[in-house]
């Protein structure tokens, strides 16, 4: 059976490209930081019928490499080695220059950048060896924001990001790809977000010769700052 893992599992994104691959079919591991976040998302799908859903969850700080790791191979255990890979983890928050600490960057950063390079770079060579397989990351800030700075800073370094591992592992067969969020995220707005998980789908089954590795979700009359996920 086809699966899927999705990091960063919060109520806006995360849980709209579960509802949308397990509606595909798909058997879909989550990694949330809470358990109310894996309960909110395994709990929606309890007793689907009719389409193979498969949801099941585990819990992690994307910022810890031994337990977030662990849950992967966890996962993989449960599903197998996942056809698809999504990281939707961010630190949203509203701060201007100089108004963090140095530290309070770093660890801004090391949920917006350094926890996708771990779990690609733990999870990658299996699904090379696997022979496919796609790798998504959720992106936004298309133009840097003053009162959003250090997401502006960590989606400058997941764009960077997507670069290098499509570099590293296209020619091996993976698909890498950003998905490029330009707006607040909300139901039944300009970005709702089933509509912006339709994107993750739409790269997950993109023939080889069509591959794109950024797709930029944007509309003219949306708000301008990012909300949850």
């Amino acid at each position: 059976m086809a699966c899927a893992i999705v990091i960063g599992a919060g109520p806006g994104i995360g849980a709209a490209v579960t509802r949308r691959l397990a509606t595909k079919g798909l058997a879909v591991g989550v990694i949330a930081r809470t358990q109310a976040s894996i309960d909110a998302i395994t709990g929606s799908h309890a007793g689907g019928q009719g389409t193979g859903e498969r949801v099941v969850g585990v819990t992690a700080d994307v910022t810890d490499e031994a337990r977030l790791t662990a849950a992967l191979d966890l996962l993989v255990g449960a599903l197998g080695v996942p056809d698809l890979l999504v990281y939707n983890a961010a630190l949203i928050r509203r701060d201007t220059v100089g108004e963090l600490s140095a530290q309070q960057q770093l660890d801004a950063w090391a949920v917006n950048v350094v926890g996708a390079l771990t779990a690609v770079a733990h999870l990658a060579p299996r699904m090379v060896n696997a022979g496919h397989g796609t790798i998504l990351i959720t992106g936004g800030m298309p133009e840097p924001i003053p009162e959003v700075t250090s997401l502006s800073l960590g989606k400058a370094g997941v764009r960077a990001l997507t670069v290098l591992l499509a570099k590293q592992y296209e020619p091996a067969g993976l698909h890498v790809a950003t998905v490029t969020v330009a707006g607040e995220v909300a139901a039944g707005t300009a970005f709702d977000p089933d509509a912006i998980a339709e994107c993750y789908w739409q790269l997950h089954t993109q023939p080889v010769d069509r591959w794109q590795r950024e797709v930029i979700y944007s509309a003219p009359t949306a708000r301008s700052l990012p909300s949850s996920r």
